[in-house]
């Protein structure tokens, strides 16, 4: 099993976010080609959870993602429609259950990625470096779509 280092977060952090818009809409499309199930799933839950809010914060963090798995330099096939249909009924259990008693355990057992779960849910908890903060709900949405990446790229890893 291969566990996601902070450092290579932190990486990731740093090129994505010194990206200007073009090389961001570049490095957005090369990583959906790659991944063009993954991304049609996290994009489609702006539209599930009937919130504009989402689709910009989804770009930016399947972005941010698919280069925390590059810098750890895992070999990651691409996600497919089965492996999601197989997914989605354990994944939204999980999700009930740390909803119901907020032990943190079951994401990292689930999702199998400790800091990756630990980033994010301080990246969603937190306020931007200019004060912005997500609504609980906006926020909610969003870590749930992104434990799901999270837990599908994490799923197709060629060991």
């Amino acid at each position: 099993m291969t566990q996601i280092q902070f450092s290579n977060i932190e990486k990731a952090i740093a090129k994505i976010d010194n990206l200007d818009d073009d090389a961001l809409e570049r490095i957005s499309e090369t990583f959906a080609l790659e991944q063009e199930v993954l991304i049609g799933y996290v994009m489609s839950a702006a539209i599930e959870y009937d919130n504009e809010k989402l689709e910009g914060l989804l770009v930016y963090y399947f972005c941010l993602i698919m280069e925390i798995f590059k810098q750890e330099q895992v070999n990651v096939k691409a996600v497919t429609e089965e492996l999601i249909d197989e997914f989605q009924e354990p994944y939204f259990e999980v999700i009930d259950q740390y909803f119901e008693n907020g032990e943190e355990e079951i994401l990292y057992e689930y999702t199998r990625q400790e800091h990756l779960v630990n980033f994010l849910a301080m990246e969603i908890s937190e306020p931007d470096v200019d004060g912005t903060q997500l609504d609980d709900e906006t926020a909610s949405q969003l870590y749930i779509v992104l434990l799901a990446m999270v837990t599908l790229l994490d799923k197709s890893i060629v060991e």
